[in-house]
Order: structure tokens, then sequence, then C-alpha cells
């Protein structure tokens, strides 16, 4: 049924070891009863009584790690502030990105408008398009045909300008998805706001910056995992002297999840990682707590309600555990697990694309309910392409309705002291911890990357759900059941013409040909000489920005040191 552990052994979780074959045998022998088996694979009993939940008696020490705690206190089980959304409700991150710079610009500002009178911060996250998540210009032979059709294009520090124009990037906080080529977007970013007159110490934002997740799940990595996990150190390194507000790597388990893993996985796997940069950075000589406070991290938020919300919760207490006791933090903020949600995109469906609405609409409220700091909701549409503006509308309204009219946000962890939810928060987060000393005896997270453990693992769970999905022990509302109104087409779809493109390639080409080249070459030799010093290449980037060279020839000058990876023999 399940290559995870049932309720009843929770010592056995560990990484999967059967085959997709073996899988299938396994799933023609029995079939899932969706009544009782939740999507990670847990067997949930009819009901739940004391016995179950965890112990609230401090004075209880037969259960260290199950403790619920109060709000604001070790181990954060119910929330890592103590009035949490009574004092602030989370902030309500809108996701966008499509076209050329000042296309996703106006989009920006239209979602600044729609956010004014709520009481929440609210937050702008950047989407790149393909050639630039990969590191590559506009007009590199290998980006035809996918500029501005997944994000926004930006190839140059004029980009980046016309990206954030009239946005006031010294009071909002800007997140960007981007990891491979990271550090060089962060550098143009920081460079713009230089010519803009923005000192570094007032930005406020999140760099994803996670390396590590692009192995295991999204591929979009350039160098080898060492050199890569060395930029990721550079970028904590440099934003721990220069930039106090700003969060330099957001963990994401968010991506391994639409890879097909599951819950539990997601949750092993992601804190594993932020595990792994700690130990990179202390590799470094950094203090822990000279960088450890401003790590943050993303998770998805799917369909199986009640395992969302305690895997949030499970995650606050593994990573208080693990920065206070394995790695020796003192700083209360080293201990704080704070994290970003967004709902599920590979949870949404082409078919009857309305259903979104409500799909996303529980999912943002589990995040809510598990304590999450921000919020991104998914637009309905985004199956069938890149959302529109009224269905960007809908899910920022989505969260608004969560936040004023609920009352979710009235007091601290409404669900905690559930033995339900107390009993799987303590399964995941035995189950995680188990995986997690699987990956430790690997040697850790980049050795597990070389042996193809991740990989593995993920693509045997996504199988699993594939197979209950085919099957029918899963019901998808509008693909396996209830597929009434299948064939109307009630949404509009947002088109990104090939005109995007051209004139993007003709903006790059006028950027070249008006720059100083010699001071490009001097800024390009300075990249490659730290690089191949091993000095943090962060300084050598901002110059470079400064000195107008662009997104695919900084990127290049790292790799004519580095060298590029394809994936090792085990994939």
């Amino acid at each position: 049924m399940s290559t995870l552990p049932s309720r009843s052994n929770p010592s056995a979780a560990s990484a999967p070891t059967t085959t997709p074959d073996a899988a299938l045998a396994q799933a023609k022998k029995s079939t899932v009863d969706p009544e009782s088996v939740t999507l990670s694979g847990y067997q949930v009993e009819v009901s739940y009584g004391p016995k179950d939940g965890s112990s609230t008696d401090p004075s209880d020490a037969s259960r260290p790690h199950a403790r619920i705690g109060e709000a604001g206190a070790f181990p954060f089980t119910r929330g890592i502030h103590g009035t949490m959304y009574r004092g602030r409700l989370w902030t309500m991150r809108q996701f966008a990105g499509f076209g050329s710079a000042d296309d996703t610009n106006a989009r920006f500002k239209y979602l600044l408008d729609n956010a004014k009178g709520t009481k929440a911060n609210t937050g702008l996250s950047t989407a790149f398009d393909l050639p630039t998540l990969m590191g590559r210009d506009s007009d590199d032979a290998l980006s035809v045909g996918e500029v501005g059709r997944c994000g926004v294009a930006i190839s140059t520090i004029d980009d980046m300008a016309r990206l954030y124009a009239d946005i006031p990037v010294g009071d909002v906080t800007v997140s960007q998805t981007i990891n491979g080529p990271a550090a060089v977007i962060w550098a143009m970013y920081l460079a713009m706001a230089q010519e803009r007159g923005i000192a570094w110490e007032r930005l406020g934002g999140t760099l994803q910056n996670d390396i590590l997740k692009e192995f295991h799940a999204q591929n979009e990595f350039i160098y080898p995992p060492e050199a890569s996990v060395k930029l990721v150190v550079d970028t904590m390194e440099f934003a721990g002297k220069h930039t106090p507000k700003w969060n330099s790597v957001s963990i994401s388990g968010y991506h391994i999840r639409e890879a097909g893993s599951t819950a539990t996985q997601e949750l092993a796997f992601t804190l594993r990682d932020g595990m792994e940069y700690v130990e990179w950075g202390i590799k470094r000589g950094l203090p822990v707590d000279a960088f450890a406070p401003r790590l943050s991290f993303f998770f998805n938020s799917h369909n199986e309600f009640f395992e969302e919300i305690c895997k949030l919760r499970a995650a606050r207490r593994i990573w208080a555990h693990a920065m206070r006791e394995r790695f020796g933090a003192k700083n209360e903020r080293s201990w704080l697990m704070r994290t970003h949600v967004q709902t599920a995109g590979c949870s949404l469906t082409e078919q009857q694309p309305l259903n979104n609405i409500v799909r996303v609409a529980y999912q943002a409220m589990a995040g809510v309910l598990g304590g999450c700091q921000s919020l991104h909701t998914d637009s309905m549409d985004e199956t069938l392409g890149l959302p529109t503006e009224q269905a960007v509308r809908v899910a920022l309204r989505t969260q608004q309705i969560l936040a004023h009219e609920t009352g979710v946000h009235r007091t601290v962890d409404p669900l905690g002291g559930s033995w339900y939810v107390e009993a799987l928060t303590d399964q995941m987060q035995a189950d995680a911890d188990s995986m997690i000393r699987t990956i430790d005896g690997m040697g850790g997270v980049v050795a597990g990357i070389h042996k193809g453990y991740f990989r593995r693992s993920i693509a045997e769970a996504s199988y699993r759900v594939g197979q209950e999905m085919e099957a029918g022990d899963r019901i998808v509302v509008g693909v396996n059941a209830y597929p009434e109104g299948n064939e109307e087409r009630s949404v509009e779809i947002l088109q990104i013409p090939h005109s995007v493109e051209m004139r993007q390639c003709e903006r790059l080409a006028e950027f070249r040909r008006l720059r100083d080249g010699d001071r490009v070459k001097r800024c390009l030799d300075e990249i490659r000489r730290a690089a191949r010093a091993g000095e943090n290449t962060m300084p050598a980037l901002v110059d470079g920005a400064h000195g107008r060279c662009t997104l695919g020839e900084m990127v290049q000058a790292l790799a004519d040191i580095y060298g590029r990876y394809s994936g090792g023999p085990e994939w």
C-alpha cells in the first residue's frame, strides 16, 4: 500500500527501496482505502484519544521531543511568536513574472493596488523565465522560444531596474525565485538598489537560492553540487555583513513536493538540506548565530489537510532541536523556523479549473493553521497558462477572506491539543528524523545527491500515488471522477506574444553596444580570479553588474572555473 511506515511502526522510516516494477506488483495485490490512508501512506484510525496525543506536562521527560509547549517558546511546535496572527497577520505574498520587465512591473503595481487597505504586510515574489533560471541571456541560442514564457526575462541590470521601477523596494519585501544563477541575479538587484540610492540595510526580502533541491527535483542547476553550495555560502556570508533584513536562502521543500514526494519526504529532505547549508557555513568559519537567523524555509501546502498542518508543526520542532543541540546555536532566533507556504500547483487540474479556487482555499487555510509567516495562493488557471489579472485577484482575495472573515487568526495554533493532530505531528517528526539519520549515514546531502538517493525516493513515491489515481483509489474531482463540465472552457488564457522575445533581444543588443567593453572584460576576469582563489564571489559579481556584464557572461565566467554539471553516473 505504501512505502512509508504506518503509525504502528515509526522506526521503519527509511529510504524506499522498492523499484517501480515492484511497486506496481504491490499495487496489484492490494488497493488503497482513501477513507483510511493519507496521501503519504499513513493509516488513520477511526478515532483518537488521550493515549494518542503528546503530553503537555513540562515535567513529562519521557517524551521530550513530543511536547506541545507554548507558542513563541522552544521547541516552537505551536508557532514562533507568542501571539501569532493576533499580533500580526501573515505576509500575503503574490507571485508574478511574465514577458518583459515592463510587463511584470505593471503586474506588481496591480497586485500592490489590490492589497491596499489590508492589515497584512504585502510582498512581491518574482518568477523568472527558463533562460534566466538557467543563467542564459535572452539572445542565447538555447533561449529561443522560451523568453518571457514562464516568467520574466532578466539579462542585465537595466532589465532589473525596469522590473522594479517605481516599486519602493526599500519598504516592500521582495522575493526572488532563482537558484542556479541566484548569486548573479542578487548581485544585479543589489547594484540596482545602489544606483537608485537605496541603502542595502533597508532592503528586505528573500533569495530562494536553494540549489540542493534543484539536484533533488527541479533540475535547474548549472555547476557541480560542491561549487553550487559554495556559492550559496558566499551569499550567506555577504548577507550577514551587508543586508541585515535579507534572507539569503529560502530552503525549499515546495519543488520537492511538486516533483511527487510525500509530505514526510518533503519535511525530511528540506530540513536536512537546511542542515547541510549550516554545516557548510560553519566550515567556512562563520559563527552559526551570525547567519542562521536569516535562513528561511518554503513549504508546499497540498490537499491532505491535516498532514500539511502537522508537517509545519513538526518542522519547527525538528529545526529548533537541530539548531540548539546539533549545531550549538545560542541565539534563540537561530532556533526559529520561519517559513513561507505556497499552495500546491501540482494539485491544480486543467479540467474544471474553477474547482481550483476551492482547492487553493483549503490549502491556504492549512498553511495558516500550521503557522506560516507568509503565504502565496496559486491562481486557478495556472495549469492552462500564466495567470490572468482576474485569476491573481481571486487568489489574493482568497487570502483576504481567510484573514478577515474566517476568524482563524484569533487564537494561536487552534488545532493544538487535538489528539489526532498531536499524534500525526509526532509520527511525522519520528519518520522525518529517521530519514535525516539515513542521509547523515550517507555522509550528508551532497553525498546523497551523488548516490541518487533523493531522486530515487521521490520517483518511487510519485509512482505510487500515480498508480493509486489511475486505479481510482484516489479520487481527483474532475479527473478520474465527476467529469461533468470537463468540456467547458470557462477561463481566459494569458498568451505571451513572440514580440516580447524580439523586443528583449533588441534591448540586449543595444545594451551591449553602449557599454564599455574593456570594463566588462576586467569585471569578468575579476569574477574568474575570485572563483579560482576560493574567495567570496559576491563583491566581484556586484561590480560586474555595475560594469554592465550580462547574466550569461557572469554565469559563464564562474563556469570557466567551476565547470558545468549534467548529472552524476547514477542519474
